[in-house]
Order: structure tokens, then sequence, then C-alpha cells
């Protein structure tokens, strides 16, 4: 087997390693979206983790996605679903804070429910703004 046929058969198992977390995380997800106001279904979650344009983060009580977000000034891993227990969420934190380093961004923002801001408010996080829609 060349070198070549050895990385792509490790991407393979990466690929569907990924999957089946998507799939084990599928009710957390599919909850969350339920607030999302209907930018999302479950399969295009699935298409922008498979993609690399999301990223999920999975553990064994719950899981979140995140995106980064590209400004002209700046770049931020936005974190805009999350399901399942609380404190399994908010564990996610520090890994995504590395992670969102080593990409170069320099914040996390979040998008959800006003309950987030009393969740996190001993945790450095501010509120600067609420994002509010009206539909017609």
């Amino acid at each position: 087997m060349s070198n070549l046929e050895v990385v792509a058969s490790d991407i393979d198992v990466v690929k569907e390693d990924v999957f089946e977390q998507l799939e084990r995380c599928r009710g957390w997800i599919e909850s969350a979206l339920a607030y999302s106001g209907g930018t999302h279904d479950f399969f295009d979650i699935v298409r922008g983790v498979m993609s690399g344009h999301m990223q999920l983060w999975a553990g064994d009580h719950g899981c979140a996605v995140t995106e980064i977000t590209v400004y002209p000034k700046r770049k931020i891993l936005h974190v805009f679903l999350a399901g399942g227990n609380m404190q399994q969420i908010l564990d996610f934190e520090a890994s995504a804070i590395e992670f969102a380093k080593l990409s170069c961004c320099s914040a996390l923002s979040l998008a959800g429910r006003k309950g987030w801001a009393k969740v996190h408010k001993d945790n450095g996080w501010k509120e600067q703004f609420v994002t509010m829609i009206k539909e017609f």
C-alpha cells in the first residue's frame, strides 16, 4: 500500500467516526435546531461538519457546533448550536478556545436564548448585543 493510500484510508476512518458522532448527537442537535429560527436542519449540519466548514464538539452527554466567522478585521469562533447536559456543553469551552487560537481567531461568540447569558456570566462572558428577528 502506498503512502497516499494509507492517508486516504485514514481520512475515510476519520470521516466515518465523525459521521457516527453526528448520528449519535442527532437528538441534541435537532432539539437545539428547534430554536434556530429555521436556518438549518440536521442534514445542513452534517454537510457543514463533514465539509469542514463547521466543527462538532461531541461529548458523552451533549454536543455543540461551531463555525469560524471571518470579518474584515478579525476571525471569531461562533458557537451557534448546543444541546444536551449543560455542564457537558460548558466543558467544551477550554478546547474550543484552544482550537480558536490555533485557527487565528481572537474571540468566541455565541448566539442563543437569553438564558445563555446567565449561564456564562461567571465565566468571563459578557452580553454585548441581543440577536432579534422579525418575521414577515
